[in-house]
């Protein structure tokens, strides 16, 4: 009898029409995640790009359309569909602060689309994926960071060094002394290092490697995500 109510019951929701507007939500959905898919394809230039991560974007879009139609319109349902999912803990790191809109994004879609609000949803993501088009021509200069190794009577020969070639465009962002050691670490920009290349005809750390006392010196790109 317990069975028979229940498979009633669920017949009684899912009518032909509501399983076509079901299905049409979920093709909705599904369209709206290719566009999505192609925004995050071009306008993403990480190192950390992951093609896992785009594939779930898809899924986490058509998983909130079938969750928002079941939910529509039943109270009973979305407070127990609430409590179902407030269980559920996340670990996966965000390796970009972008992957965190792009989520929002294919949830706002599968929102928008599990009710069957197709013209915002389509409206909605093409502004956002202009958005992020025009954003994504937007470019910041390049910084570098310039590590410097060596012993500790180097350090201010290096410091002098540095600050006699780019005055007051390069930065000590950090310094590790000991009594034998004088590590240093100067951000610089691309357009500084740029600039003595072409005038001294050398690289920086060319020059610096030369100064009596220091053992190495290497230049580490920085990025939005990483440094590479």
């Amino acid at each position: 009898m317990f069975w028979d109510n229940i498979m009633s019951t669920l017949t009684a929701a899912y009518t032909a029409g509501s399983m076509l507007t079901l299905v049409l939500n979920s093709l909705a959905a599904l369209v709206l995640s290719l566009l999505v898919f192609l925004s995050y394809r071009l306008t993403y230039t990480g190192t950390a790009f992951s093609k896992k991560f785009m594939i779930s974007l898809g899924m986490m879009s058509l998983v909130t359309t079938i969750i928002m139609n079941v939910i529509s319109n039943n109270v009973a349902l979305s407070l127990g569909m609430v409590g179902a999912l407030s269980i559920i803990r996340f670990r996966t790191a965000v390796k970009d602060v972008r992957d965190a809109t792009y989520i929002f994004w294919c949830i706002a879609i599968g929102v928008a689309c599990g009710v069957s609000l197709y013209a915002q949803a389509l409206v909605g993501s093409v502004v956002i994926f202009v958005f992020l088009l025009v954003c994504g021509q937007v470019h910041t200069e390049g910084r570098y960071l310039l590590v410097i190794r060596g012993n500790a009577e180097s350090r201010g020969r290096v410091v002098n060094a540095v600050t006699g070639y780019f005055k007051n465009t390069a930065t000590l962002r950090s310094q590790t002394i000991t009594a034998e050691r004088g590590d240093l670490i100067f951000e610089v920009s691309a357009r500084a290092l740029k600039k003595y290349s072409a005038s001294r005809g050398s690289s920086i750390c060319e020059s610096l490697v030369k100064i009596d006392g220091v053992e190495s010196v290497d230049l580490v790109q920085q990025t939005d995500d990483i440094s590479r």
